[in-house]
């Protein structure tokens, strides 16, 4: 099984290869159980204040490169403001 880490040194190398099911992992991860995970989006309650979701798409089994750049800057955010580590 492939660990939280290694999805993410992933992300960050190519973001446009990662498959959805990875980056579920990761939101799962970080962000607890989606709110909404029927259909092909799901999305995910952030700490902060603002637009406080995360949303993502299946798109083909793979996931679209602009969701997994906002995903690794929520995780970001995540750890400068709320002390989570990876």
């Amino acid at each position: 099984m492939i660990k939280i880490d290694e999805i993410i040194i992933r992300m960050t190398q190519t973001p446009k290869g990662i498959r959805f099911t990875d980056l579920c992992k990761v939101c799962d991860h970080f962000f607890g159980e989606p709110r909404q995970s029927t259909g092909s989006h799901r999305i995910y309650k952030t700490p902060w204040q603002g637009d406080p979701r995360i949303n993502i798409q299946n798109d083909k089994g793979k996931a679209k490169s602009y969701q997994v750049k906002q995903v690794l800057l929520a995780i970001e955010k995540l750890e400068v403001n709320h002390g989570i580590k990876k």
